[in-house]
């Protein structure tokens, strides 16, 4: 691994995550510089252990939340930071040990080479990965493509993606919403909508089970309720801002078939 990066960091939100914490910074530590991690109000230690891994290794930044600010809430916290410090692009991944730490070079590397763009991870799932979740991810994709008219957007829930900052945070701080788990799809979602073009690379995604220590904070009620309402204030969004655009495409699309 080269030296440290002036324009890329990965940036790692991270709530009550154990011990997989500290193994996800070890393996991002070894194939990119800088790491920071959002340490999002936990109260497992795993903060405290973090900073004992960072006061070893100057490409690790630990940032402490004192209180639960959400995924969003955290990564804004984190992007806001580094826009400070002139970075214009982070790769935003998971604590929880799913997300391939070996595929960030790859990932960085496609920013690079397009920085206009957003880099989308496409998942390739193991036999692990709940088959119930995996089948609600399509839905979600679908109300995605629908807010976007098919504007590239290859999975909408996967949250190994590098983002341009500028456009994400400009975003941001036009909402009050994408705070929580429903950080992931909206930001994709609003960030077609800005033009900025998605480009997907797979990416493959590991379920841990309790026995392995995997720590997971999804609830199935919940959270699909939370997307369901996102998708919902999303299609409204897009209506009234961007009904003429829709309406003139189905125009054209039924002159072709009339053709």
């Amino acid at each position: 691994m080269s030296g440290p990066s002036a324009t890329h960091l990965v940036v790692i939100p991270s709530y009550n995550t154990g011990a997989k914490l500290l193994e996800t910074l070890r393996d991002a530590r070894a194939v990119w510089n800088p790491v920071w991690v959002v340490v999002d109000g936990s109260t497992d230690g795993t903060g405290e252990a973090a900073v004992r891994l960072a006061n070893a290794d100057k490409g690790l930044r630990v940032i402490c939340l004192t209180r639960n600010q959400g995924k969003g809430g955290a990564v804004l916290h984190g992007l806001e930071a580094a826009a400070q410090e002139g970075f214009s692009h982070a790769l935003v991944m998971d604590a929880d040990g799913q997300h391939p730490a070996a595929s960030i070079p790859a990932f960085m590397a496609a920013s690079q080479a397009a920085p206009e763009a957003m880099i989308l991870g496409w998942p390739v799932f193991d036999t692990r990965a709940p088959r119930l979740r995996v089948f609600g991810r399509r839905i979600s994709n679908g109300w995605a493509n629908l807010e976007t008219l098919w504007g590239g957007i290859g999975d909408s829930l996967c949250g190994f993606r590098v983002y341009p900052i500028a456009p994400l945070l400009a975003v941001m701080r036009s909402t009050s919403w994408m705070r929580g788990f429903d950080f992931d799809p909206e930001a994709a979602v609003r960030l077609c909508w800005r033009g900025v073009r998605p480009i997907n690379l797979p990416a493959p995604i590991r379920y841990f089970r309790p026995d392995d220590g995997g720590v997971s904070h999804f609830h199935y009620l919940r959270d699909n309720l939370l997307l369901t309402l996102m998708h919902t204030r999303l299609m409204v969004t897009f209506l009234l801002r961007h009904g003429r655009l829709l309406l003139r495409r189905c125009a054209i699309r039924s002159a072709q078939r009339l053709r």
